[in-house]
């Protein structure tokens, strides 16, 4: 394991915001979300970096979101607008949606700007199955950036065989845990404690089956397979939605894309976690369900897989929120993992790389 500081400290945690999180590949959302239909801007934050996507057409491009003239937000955070160009609201320096400088009030004549000069910093972004990822930390072709495909490695072969951009947001929870995103990763990635915590979940999937993989990129994962009569994960085993075709019908993928995305995908539906730490000891997390539409083109019901994965990410969050308060505690000395907490010995070294600064992938 980690040192206990590694989980409660400040530093560390604005370390990985700045290396890991601003310096590889952070999920920001779904792209049909971010830039819906007539949103042309969005001001996001990748890792410690305030961002700003742009949408011209199919286009997807991302800037650092300060102002060439004095370093003013061009948009708030979370802010949106529809506009074809993008204006600082400071002193109306003004930028094409692909960053190039357009206007700067009172420079004219001699003192005109090259408009090359001027132009917004841009920053790696990358579309996969439906998500957008940017890099926050290095400038684009900056020799530093791993490249994407690099970076989600053989995970694409296993997550686009699901098709998750074809699929539609059927619900959404948002939960704030009292543990930092490391504890809720850990958790993720074992089920070792699945016998004594998820008594449910161990009615649907034998808490041993399965197997984690060991596939280049910067992901740490495995499947589990579904006990003899049981369609789906849900808490009678049957399935309320439509089978995703050209996939396993007998077993679950888990797998974890650092640094903050994770990936159900069950034979009928995509469950991810989008995790954002707000403090050492603090993580906000958002669950989504994305479900096959009917031949109609209407949703089903996802209550059969929401109940069941409610229940469980509630009792998650109770066993996290308890150890982290005990990584609190002066007497904690990291243990030994355990033979199947593999995928945790994974992630950890994932984590310690990116901690000497290494490249994860």
């Amino acid at each position: 394991m980690l040192p206990a500081e590694c989980y409660t400290s400040a530093d560390v945690l604005a370390a990985e915001l700045r290396t890991l999180f601003a310096g590889t590949w952070t999920c920001l959302g779904r792209a049909d979300e971010l830039l819906p239909d007539g949103t042309t801007q969005r001001a996001v934050v990748v890792g410690d970096v305030a961002a700003l996507l742009t949408r011209s057409g199919d286009e997807v491009r991302m800037f650092a979101n300060t102002c060439r003239h004095r370093g003013h937000e061009l948009l708030p955070e979370g802010a949106t607008s529809a506009a074809r160009t993008v204006s600082c609201p400071y002193h109306a320096w003004s930028y094409d949606l692909g960053g190039r400088h357009l206007a700067a009030p009172g420079f004219t004549g001699d003192a005109a700007l090259d408009p090359a000069a001027y132009s917004l910093v841009e920053l790696p972004v990358a579309l996969w199955c439906g998500w957008v990822f940017g890099h926050g930390l290095h400038p684009l072709g900056h020799p530093a950036v791993v490249p994407f495909a690099r970076h989600v490695g053989e995970l694409d072969g296993l997550v686009s065989a699901y098709r998750p951009e074809e699929l539609r947001l059927a619900e959404r929870h948002t939960y704030e845990v009292a543990a930092n995103w490391k504890v809720i990763a850990e958790n993720y990635h074992e089920c070792y404690h699945c016998p004594l915590i998820h008594p449910e979940l161990c009615e649907v999937t034998p808490p041993t089956s399965g197997d984690n993989y060991d596939l280049a990129g910067a992901w740490v994962g495995g499947s589990m397979v579904l006990r003899d009569g049981m369609a789906t994960m849900s808490l009678t085993g049957e399935s309320g939605g439509v089978p995703l075709p050209d996939v396993p019908a007998d077993r679950v993928e888990y797998v974890h894309l650092l640094p903050n995305l994770l990936v159900s995908a069950h034979p009928d539906y995509v469950m991810t976690h989008r995790l954002v730490p707000l403090a050492p000891g603090r993580t906000w997390v958002e669950c989504s369900w994305y479900l096959r539409p009917t031949g109609s083109g209407e949703l089903p019901d996802p209550a059969y897989a929401v109940d069941f994965w409610d229940l469980t990410n509630r009792q998650d969050w109770a066993a996290c929120e308890s150890v982290q308060r005990g990584l609190a505690s002066p007497h904690f000395r990291p243990g030994p993992l355990a033979p199947n907490e593999d995928a945790v010995a994974q992630f950890v070294e994932l984590v310690r790389r990116s901690q000497r600064g290494e490249a994860l992938a």
